[in-house]
């Protein structure tokens, strides 16, 4: 972990301590196929789901740490919440119901614990932020590369937030820039000078870009797709199948830890039986 005065704002030692973090993330080859929208259809869909389970467990521990002096200058679920969006994404993509999917025994998270619920400041931190910046790139190229209308929004909402106090979406820069300026001065309003707790989200947050780094470097990318400048796919044809056998596995070897890791997670045998009911639903929905 990298050497920063603790003193400075909570905003700017995460900035500061997380480059080496952030940087291996941004180079991994998963993280180019992604900016570059070179994922195969099916492999976006699978990183959707992984995603769902990641927001999900997060934003559900914010709510229920709403009141947390640390938590609380930054909690928005209207503006930052993505959950929902993943959702509604990953249903236009399956072009299923939301229903359809949700209902399965396998997305009811329950007895989400935290030590800490003030470290999930730096998981909301590693997240948003990136989201309301590297995520915008990554929103024009996957909609061309998929075939999604980006002025219907559908399949893309995830990527899409409003601007900050309105209702209206967030479609420029300088949108995006005062939604992160606001949530930086709620970190440091929210963590003050605590020196100790300073220290402890800077571990956190560079255990979130790892996990993170993880979860990109286990998609499956074609060989061809790895240089560093990819070319845009063409729109998969609507008569390619799903090949999505895969999808709970990821699911248990990243999700799971990440749940463990900060706020847990379903084990045992239950949850074991659980994940192998689910692959056979959704292998069967996508056949």
């Amino acid at each position: 972990m990298a050497t920063v005065d603790l003193n400075l704002p909570i905003s700017e030692i995460l900035h500061k301590g997380t480059v080496k973090s952030h940087d291996e993330v941004a180079k991994s080859p998963g993280a180019a196929a992604l900016v570059n929208a070179a994922l195969p259809r099916e492999e976006y869909v699978r990183f959707l789901m992984i995603l769902w389970h990641i927001y999900g467990a997060i934003e559900e521990a914010l709510e229920r740490h709403a009141a947390n002096t640390v938590l609380q200058p930054t909690y928005n679920p209207i503006l930052l919440a993505r959950k929902s969006s993943l959702s509604a994404d990953i249903s236009a993509v399956l072009q299923v119901p939301e229903s359809s999917w949700q209902a399965h025994p396998i997305y009811t998270i329950t007895d989400i614990e935290s030590t800490d619920p003030s470290l999930l400041l730096a998981h909301s931190y590693a997240r948003y932020l990136g989201d309301l910046s590297g995520g915008q790139v990554i929103k024009h190229r996957t909609a061309k590369a998929y075939g999604l209308d980006e002025q219907s929004n559908i399949g893309l909402s995830f990527y899409t937030f409003r601007q900050l106090g309105s209702s209206v979406p967030a479609t420029s820069q300088g949108d995006m820039k005062k939604i992160k300026v606001w949530f930086k001065a709620g970190m440091d309003a929210g963590v003050g000078d605590d020196t100790k707790l300073k220290e402890a989200l800077l571990r956190e947050a560079n255990t979130a870009f790892e996990l993170n780094a993880g979860l990109l470097n286990d998609l499956s990318i074609d060989e061809k797709l790895q240089q560093p400048v990819v070319p845009i796919l063409q729109p998969v044809p609507a008569e390619k199948t799903y090949s999505i056998a895969t999808v709970f596995s990821v699911i248990t070897a990243i999700c799971l830890a990440h749940f463990l890791l900060v706020i847990g997670g379903f084990t045992g045998a239950k949850g074991y039986s659980k994940l192998l009911a689910a692959e056979q639903w959704v292998a069967s929905l996508l056949s």
